[in-house]
């Protein structure tokens, strides 16, 4: 993953928000940043996820978003993987607001320790569910203020809400393709 600043200079945020980036970057202090993805399981995956959640919107009254950047810092720009905002939220085209759950794949280039900085950003924002799925290794965690913790139970959800997704059966899905 590449992190530099565009032609040798830092950008501006308007310069990013301007900027049609392919696939879309992050932004963070004058530096795009280049987010790993691209590949079969992460993509199916992505759509899996915010299949899932659109299905289920009028039961779990929340909707799924692939790739929406969230502004979590005047100056910070994070794109998701899948955001998950509850039904009725303001519409906003960059997300200045935290989502209900912030999801997050990794790519056989990412580590689970960036991938655990990345959910304290989140959850310092203000998100309230982080969830990082590692299809490489067929486990997912759940983001919390000191790191990452397994889902141990296999079962990905949201305190209060009929949420629950099955680990098993996301990669049961990827596995069929």
């Amino acid at each position: 993953m590449a992190t530099q600043p565009i032609g040798d200079r830092l950008i501006s945020v308007e310069e990013y928000l301007s900027t049609g980036y392919e696939p879309d970057c992050e932004y963070d202090d004058g530096v795009v940043v280049e987010r790993n993805l691209g590949e079969f399981e992460h993509s199916f995956l992505q759509t899996i996820l915010a299949t899932l959640f659109t299905n289920n919107m009028d039961n779990w009254g929340v909707f799924g978003l692939t790739e929406q950047r969230v502004q979590i810092k005047p100056r910070k720009f994070l794109v998701p993987d899948v955001c998950v905002l509850r039904v009725g939220s303001p519409r906003e085209k960059i997300l200045t607001r935290p989502p209900l759950i912030a999801i997050e794949i990794m790519s056989p280039e990412d580590t689970v320790r960036r991938a655990a900085a990345k959910a304290v950003e989140y959850l310092d924002f203000g998100v309230e569910n982080v969830w990082v799925i590692d299809p490489s290794a067929r486990v997912a965690y759940g983001g919390t203020s000191s790191g990452l913790v397994l889902a141990s139970s296999g079962v990905l959800s949201v305190p209060g809400t009929p949420i629950l997704v099955r680990v098993s059966d996301l990669f049961e899905k990827l596995d069929r393709m």
